[in-house]
């Protein structure tokens, strides 16, 4: 069934795939807090469209075990192969793009290359530009990851990337909460509580991607460069007071250059960057918005 049900392109970060969510395990997939039956992406009311990424660790095409110097890819290359999966399906035109993080960044450049392809936008703390503050953070990370791969130790270079990761991820109001507590000492050195947090995230990060994959969509994001004067589809944005990496200034820009009309929806979440993740009754309308309104 779902035939003849409008089609929404789910889109996340860089470590999304095609698995959006499942009804068999309420806890698999990336998206189950918006995904799902009676959730915002209801797949009663929607076809869903997910991919793996181009250059990522699924099975579209990606870069080999040690391969470090596989091509570019930016979110236009993203687009067009969306684009090559809608025509494979059929589809002249999506109802929207529902894009969260680096899928926010493809679903803009979606928008300005094909936009007769889709009718409306949701974009969640992803801007048209990456900030120069978090390409240094993922510069750093990038550099970690190589360096463990020219030793041969790979997963122990996403291991450090992943954990530096995650101290952007979220706000320093959440690592307030949950990490001021004071120090163990194992002899000499002092382990402090979110040592333990970011380390066990990128210990598990390191078992399940390629190393040589999180390089290049982490690069992918900072190669993002959409002009907001080609997106002329009706667009509604969310930004999070609290990101550290797709900043307030950035989403307000996006949005005050639209070609489009635009809604630009501004929340505080503890979770920071991580909101599209955990925040589903605040994000909620923003997705009624996108998916039903008119912005």
């Amino acid at each position: 069934g779902g035939e003849g049900l409008p089609v929404v392109g789910v889109l996340g970060g860089i470590s999304a795939d095609r698995g959006i969510f499942s009804v068999e395990d309420r806890r698999a997939g990336w998206w189950p807090e918006l995904a799902g039956p009676g959730l915002p992406l209801d797949p009663m009311r929607f076809r869903l469209l997910g991919i793996d990424w181009l250059g990522g660790s699924g099975t579209t095409t990606g870069p080999a075990a040690g391969q470090l110097d596989f091509p570019a890819v930016d979110a236009r290359d993203q687009a067009r192969l969306i684009a090559a999966v809608a025509d494979e399906l059929g589809l002249a035109a999506l109802h929207a793009i529902a894009g969260a993080s680096y899928g926010g960044m493809v679903a803009l450049a979606f928008a300005a290359l094909f936009p007769r392809r889709v009718q409306r936008l949701l974009v969640v703390s992803g801007a048209h530009r990456s900030n120069p503050l978090a390409t240094a953070w993922r510069s750093v990370q990038r550099e970690a990851v190589r360096f463990g791969v020219a030793r041969g130790d790979g997963a122990g270079g996403l291991r450090l990337a992943r954990a530096l990761a995650m101290a952007t991820y979220r706000s320093r109001a959440e690592f307030e909460e949950r990490f001021a507590s004071t120090p163990r000492f194992l002899g000499a050195r002092a382990v402090f509580p979110v040592e333990d947090y970011l380390f066990a995230r990128g210990d598990d990060y390191a078992a399940r991607y390629r190393p040589e994959a999180f390089v290049s969509l982490s690069q992918s994001i900072d190669l993002q460069r959409v002009d907001p004067a080609e997106v002329g589809v009706p667009t509604v944005m969310v930004a999070v007071v609290e990101d550290q990496l797709v900043t307030l200034e950035d989403m307000r820009a996006l949005a005050a250059g639209l070609a489009g009309p635009g809604r630009l929806i501004e929340i505080h979440s503890r979770f920071g960057h991580d909101a599209f993740l955990k925040e589903r009754a605040t994000l909620a309308p923003a997705f009624a918005l996108a998916l039903h309104g008119e912005p």
